[in-house]
Order: structure tokens, then sequence, then C-alpha cells
């Protein structure tokens, strides 16, 4: 009889720390996601923001050195990504291959003008820098016209800001319910035992005597949830990095590395934080006042 209470007793505890290391596991998992999101946010940012081009558009009266010059400046300025050169004849046959169409066979001339798309950096894509950029080259009498889709720059700026303001609200609203959360997991665990709490300290125990092994045990649960969690984080980064390799996730190494620490740790320090003050409660409570 005794044997099944004990084995009763036995599953009853390790289902206990099932539930709290799944609980911080999950926790620390989105929280770990959240943060991935935010230390990524300015480099997906950038990504589209790099997407922009300007073009500009080249007279048919341009020379080939002149052409040359702007392309050798265009390649060394400060706010150059990369910038290609397109002639007439290969927008033609760009459009011929986006449309099926010939439109020489109709016009009976390429009416097309040579051009040079440039992509600029992320920090120029704002509607003053671009300004600039563009009265800087007006002044050359063989460029025609200056190309690009402010509107599109001013919602994309605008987009940021606010997706990256909601971002850090949401991250810190996140970490107050994943504290709460995790704290609660660790209380309603150390409640189960508050009568053995009280027990030891009817004994002659000292606080810090029958504090230390619950504390102990809340803290290897915290570290087995935080490396699960971190297992998981490590799949979700790797896949991204697989379906978007063109952000290079995996090359902010230190970011990630102290992402992964940071979540390691907020396991361990919540989990002993949460299970000091659980059982200092206890500790602290009258004999008649557990069974309330």
């Amino acid at each position: 009889m005794a044997s099944s209470f004990d084995k009763y007793q036995k599953r009853k505890l390790i289902s206990s720390y099932v539930s709290v290391v799944i609980s911080i596991a999950l926790v620390l998992f989105l929280l770990g996601c959240l943060g991935l999101l935010v230390i990524n946010s300015k480099k997906v940012a950038d990504h589209f923001k790099e997407q922009v081009v300007i073009t500009i558009y080249l007279n048919d009266t341009a020379k080939e050195v002149e052409v040359n010059q702007l392309k050798k400046s265009l390649a060394m300025a400060d706010y150059t990504k990369d910038a290609l050169y397109v002639s007439k004849e290969e927008a033609a046959a760009f459009m011929k291959a986006e449309t099926g169409e010939d439109f020489m066979d109709f016009v009976g001339y390429n009416p097309l003008k040579n051009s040079i798309d440039v992509h600029l950096k992320a920090d120029f894509v704002n509607t003053e820098q671009l300004t600039e950029i563009t009265e800087g080259l007006s002044n050359k009498t063989f460029i025609e016209e200056i190309r690009y889709d402010n509107d599109l720059v001013e919602l994309m700026n605008d987009n940021v800001k606010k997706i990256t303001f909601w971002v850090l609200i949401i991250s810190g609203l996140f970490t107050l319910i994943a504290v709460l959360l995790i704290n609660s997991s660790i209380r309603l665990a150390v409640y189960s035992k508050r009568f053995i709490i009280k027990t030891m300290q009817m004994v002659g125990a000292t606080k810090r005597f029958i504090r230390k092994p619950f504390v102990w045990k809340s803290v290897q649960l915290g570290i087995i949830g935080a490396l699960v969690a971190m297992g998981g984080m490590a799949v979700v980064l790797y896949y991204l990095d697989i379906t978007f390799p063109e952000l290079e996730l995996l090359r902010n190494t230190i970011s990630i590395v102290a992402l992964f620490t940071g979540i390691f740790l907020l396991g361990i320090l919540i989990t002993w934080i949460s299970t000091f003050i659980a059982t200092q409660r206890f500790l602290n409570l009258k004999t008649d006042q557990l069974y309330y």
C-alpha cells in the first residue's frame, strides 16, 4: 500500500516538474522568437529599403566618356550599394520578355533610353537624402531625367517607424507576461509543498536550509526549460535563414549569441526569484493559514 502511494506521489511530482518545464520553455521560446524579430527588424527594414531604385535616364547624345565617369562616381559614392548600366537594347529585350511582344514592330524604332539603376544604402533612403542626391546629379547636361518612387519611400519610412514602436511596446508587455506566467507556475509547484516547508520549519530547520533545495530544483527546471526554448529558437532561426537567405540572419553572430545567453540567464533568474519569494511567503505564514 505504501509502495503504491509512493509511486503515485512520485508520478505526481514528475508531472508537476514536467508542466513547469513546459511552461518555462514555451514562454521563453515565444520571448526568444520576439527577440529574434527585434534584433533583426532593422536588417529586414534595410533589406526592403535597399530595393528602392533611382533610375537615371541618359540623353542619346551622351558621350561614352561622360557615361563612364558617371558610373565610376556612382560606384564610389557613399550612398550607392550598387549601380547597373542598362542600355536601351537591354531594356527593349527585357520588355519583350515581360510582355511577350516586340513593341518596336509597332513603333518602328526603340524609344527607350540608356539608363543607370542605382540601389541606395538603407541609411540614404529617405526624402531629404534622395532630394539631395537627385539635385547633385541633375546638373549634368547629359542626364535627361531621374526617377524614383517618392511616395513609396515616404510610406516605407512611416511604416518602419510605426512597426518599430509597436514591436518595442509588445516586447515590453510580453516580457512582463513571461515573468508573470513563469512566476505563477513556480508558485503552484511550491504551493503543493507548503506543508513540507512548514513541517521542516517546526522541527528547527532554518529558512535558508529549507529554501535551498526548492530554489536549486527550480533553477534546474529553469535551465532545462531554457535549453528546450533555445533549441526551438535555433530551429526557427535556421529555417528563416534558409527561407530568406538574402537577409543573412546567421551573420549577426554577436546579437544571436547575446539573445540565446539572455534567454538562458532569464530562465535561471526568473525561477530563482520566483521560488525565493514563494518559499519565503509560506515560511512567514502561520500553520492555520496554510489551509487558505
